[in-house]
Order: structure tokens, then C-alpha cells, then sequence
């Protein structure tokens, strides 16, 4: 096994300047923030951003990761204070309107759902995934929702009805119709 060497003083301040250099550009720019600008920010060069985060998608993570987690902890929380179904819906609000609130969050949010072979291909989708699980799967043998239904379908929609809401007028305020329409085509039906 290979041991992991700590990161040097400076190396770890670099670090944590880029990270809130890139937290600070992304909240105004979105995901596309210039790299070199955050680079700038943080008062180091392109090469040490690059050595630390090979590439945006990783810069993106390591900003957000903190925010994804938040995200994992309050879908525990929600299904401790509400009835399974109503608990995944309260849950998937807040997840739409914080990928909406915070710039950024949706890109990082819609590739940490693409999974290969139903395993999440980033941290922040294991995250998001296994939160989800614990709703989902609450939601199912309560009776709320379609057994055929998987955690990272519930959370492919969910960045739907996100973007959608965008789409709508930019501020959300469609979020809450929007899921309403989208729970009742996922909520469990008598067997005919």
C-alpha cells in the first residue's frame, strides 16, 4: 500500500487559496470561470492550480464538495422528521433550489448523476447517490413511490426540473410546481 506523503506548509496554503479563489469566481462566472483568473486570485500560478486540480471538473468538486455534503446530512435529517415520501420531496426541493442558488453547482450536480454501470464516476455523486438511497428506498416500502425507481433517476430529474425552472425564469419559483408534476408521475399505483 502506498502511504500518502502530507502536503508541505505552502503547498497546503496554495491549496486552500485556490480553493476560495474558485468558490469567490464561480459564485460570479458559473462553472466557467476562467481558470487563470483563479489562479490570479489566489496569487499563484497556472501550474500550481494545475498540479492541485488536473482539471476544471476537479476544481469544481473540491469547491463544492462542503455544499454536496450539506446536501447528504439534511436528506438524513428530513427523513428523520417527516413521512418517507413527503421527506424525499422536502429533500429534492432543497436540492434544486441549492443547485439554482449556488453558480456552478448545477454542472458539478448533472456529471456527479452520470453514472457507468449505476456507480457514480465522482465524490460528490457517491455523495448525492447514497443520500438518495436512504430516500428512496424509505419512499418505496412506504408505498410512495414506483419500486422500478433508482436513486440516481431521482436525481437525474431532479436536475431537470432544475434546469427547467431556469429555463422557466431564472429564479426557482417553478421549482416547487414543477416537482408536484414530477412526484406524482413517480408516486406508487394500485395494480390494476
Amino acid at each position: 500500500m502506498a502511504q500518502v506523503r502530507p502536503m508541505r506548509a505552502d503547498a497546503r496554503r496554495n491549496y486552500e487559496r485556490l480553493l476560495r479563489a474558485a468558490t469567490d469566481a464561480f459564485a460570479e462566472h458559473g462553472e466557467n470561470a476562467s481558470l487563470d483568473d483563479i489562479a490570479k486570485r489566489a496569487g499563484v500560478g497556472s501550474g500550481t492550480l494545475y498540479r492541485h486540480f488536473p482539471n476544471r471538473h476537479a476544481l469544481l468538486e473540491a469547491a463544492y464538495v462542503g455544499r454536496i455534503e450539506e446536501l447528504a446530512a439534511r436528506a438524513g435529517e428530513l427523513a428523520e422528521e417527516l413521512p418517507p415520501g413527503e421527506a424525499l420531496v422536502a429533500w429534492l426541493n432543497e436540492v434544486c433550489v441549492t443547485t439554482l442558488q449556488v453558480r456552478g453547482l448545477k454542472a458539478l450536480m448533472g456529471s456527479a448523476v452520470t453514472d457507468a454501470g449505476a456507480v457514480a464516476v465522482t465524490e460528490c455523486g457517491t455523495v448525492l447517490k447514497q443520500a438518495a438511497v436512504v430516500l428512496v428506498e424509505a419512499a418505496q416500502r412506504e408505498g410512495a413511490l414506483r419500486a422500478d425507481i433508482e436513486a440516481v433517476d431521482v436525481l437525474r430529474l431532479a436536475h431537470g426540473v432544475a434546469t427547467a425552472s431556469e429555463l422557466a425564469e431564472g429564479e426557482g419559483k417553478q421549482i416547487r410546481r414543477y416537482l408536484s408534476l414530477l412526484v406524482e408521475g413517480l408516486r406508487a399505483r394500485a395494480t390494476d
